[in-house]
């Protein structure tokens, strides 16, 4: 079978213009799609489609008042799993270190809260969350992927929640 990658990744949002002015205003990722449904059985979904580059889009969906679909599930992943932050997260491509620089600067600028630029070995990254509380890494591979790459032991810290 061939490989092309992702058409899109679909998540959740509760407010959606927020959502829209950090993936548009910080990260600029151009809204090429946006639309409200009426739902058959009551309610609405709006749902954006956000430009992430490769053809590749990332879809979040706001459902208003859709029987049961309740109001305060958590949009965040990770802890409506009881897994620990980061376990399910995106990473996107950063195309240089300079530009992964760069992004981590304009992010820090806004007040978003992100990572230094941390080293794992075949890649430098930035991690960092965005309104709806999903993890984001941008990621500049610094190699390709070799046969050492298998089979790897390493340590690391990760930080659970309280």
């Amino acid at each position: 079978m061939s490989r092309y990658g992702f058409s899109h990744v679909g998540v959740s949002t509760h407010d959606m213009d927020a959502t829209i002015r950090f993936y548009e205003d910080v990260l600029g990722f151009p809204r090429v799609v946006e639309e409200t449904m009426r739902v058959k059985e009551g309610g609405t979904l709006r749902q954006a489609f956000f430009d992430v580059g490769g053809d590749q889009y990332i879809v979040f969906m706001e459902p208003r008042g859709i029987p049961g679909i309740g109001d305060e599930y958590d949009t965040g992943i990770n802890a409506a799993l009881g897994t620990p932050g980061g376990m399910y997260h995106f990473a996107l491509k950063s195309t240089s270190l300079d530009d992964l620089a760069a992004r981590r600067e304009a992010l820090a600028s806004r007040g978003i809260d992100v990572s230094d630029i941390i080293d794992l070995g075949f890649a430098k990254s930035i991690f960092f969350a965005d309104p709806n509380g999903i993890q984001f890494e941008f990621s500049c591979q610094i190699r390709p992927f070799d046969e050492s790459d298998l089979g790897q032991e390493s340590a690391a810290s990760i930080s659970l929640p309280d």
